[in-house]
C-alpha cells in the first residue's frame, strides 16, 4: 500500500455585509480534497489529509516524520504555510520544512504538486514556491510572478504519452491552470495550449510530478473529475514517482 500525505485544499471565507453604519461579519470554512482523496484511495493508497490550517502546525518537521510516507502532495497550500511557523512568526528559528522536503526527495522520497491559486507561483506570486528549495526538486521551472492562466471558454489537455495507458488524445477541458516550463530532463506526459500540463521527473534518488490544474472546481470541471480515464492517469503518476 502506498502511504500518501496530502496537504492543502482548504480555505476560510470571511464576508462583510454593510448596512448603513452597521457591519455584519460572517465566516465560512471549506474543503475540496474529498474527490481527490477518494480517487487515490480507490487506487489502493492510504491517504493522510492535512487541511491548510492543520499543515501549518502538523506538517512533518523531521526526516523521521516524512519517512512515514511514500509520497507527499501539496495542493493549493502556499510556501508561507510551511515556512512561517508560529516560532518563526515570533522571531525564533525553526525547521525550514520546504528545505527538509527537498532534501527528503533527493534522498529517495516522492513529491507532487497539484495546481491552484496557492500552488507553484500562484495568484500574484503568493504561493512563492519558485523561491524555495521545493522548486529545485520539482520537474518544472516555477515562476516568481502570477502564473495563473484562466480559461473560461475551456482549454483541452492533450495526451503527450502517458506510459502504459491507452488514453484518448484529447482529455476533458479545464477552466484554468498554472503555467510552468518543463525542465530539460523531465517527462511531459500531457500538454494544454502548448504549455506543459502533466510533468514527471527525477531529483537525486527521488522523483516528483507537477499537475498544472486543480483537483476540484473551478479549474477542474465535473467532466474532468468524473472522467473514466482519470484514475488511470493518477495510477501511472503514483507508480512512476513512488
Amino acid at each position: 500500500m502506498t502511504d500518501i500525505l496530502l496537504a492543502g485544499e482548504s480555505w476560510v471565507t470571511v464576508q462583510l455585509e454593510i448596512k448603513g453604519r452597521n457591519v455584519i461579519r460572517a465566516s465560512e470554512y471549506g474543503e475540496a480534497a474529498d474527490r481527490y482523496v477518494q480517487l487515490l484511495e480507490g487506487l489502493g493508497a492510504s491517504v493522510t489529509y492535512q487541511p491548510c490550517h492543520v499543515a501549518a502546525e502538523s506538517f512533518p518537521r523531521t526526516r523521521e516524520e516524512l519517512d512515514a510516507y511514500d509520497l507527499v502532495v501539496l495542493s493549493d497550500v502556499g510556501a508561507d504555510t510551511l515556512q512561517i511557523t508560529e516560532r518563526v512568526a515570533a522571531g525564533d528559528t525553526d525547521a525550514d520544512r520546504c528545505a527538509l522536503l527537498a532534501e527528503w526527495v533527493r534522498d529517495g522520497g516522492a513529491l507532487g504538486m497539484v495546481g491552484g491559486y496557492m500552488s507553484f507561483a500562484g495568484k500574484g506570486g503568493q504561493a512563492r514556491y519558485g523561491s524555495t528549495p521545493v522548486a529545485d526538486v520539482l520537474p518544472v521551472e516555477v515562476s516568481t510572478g502570477d502564473d495563473r492562466v484562466e480559461k473560461p471558454a475551456g482549454a483541452v489537455p492533450q495526451n503527450a504519452g502517458v506510459p502504459d495507458a491507452d488514453l484518448p488524445e484529447e482529455w476533458p477541458h479545464v477552466l484554468g491552470y498554472n503555467r510552468f516550463a518543463a525542465k530539460p530532463e523531465a517527462e511531459v506526459w500531457a500538454t494544454v495550449d502548448d504549455d506543459p500540463f502533466l510533468v514527471v521527473g527525477d531529483a537525486g534518488d527521488g522523483s516528483a510530478f507537477a499537475y498544472a490544474t486543480d483537483c476540484a472546481p473551478h479549474w477542474a470541471p465535473e467532466a474532468l473529475l468524473d472522467w473514466e480515464h482519470l484514475p488511470t492517469v493518477w495510477e501511472r503518476v503514483v507508480d512512476r514517482v513512488t
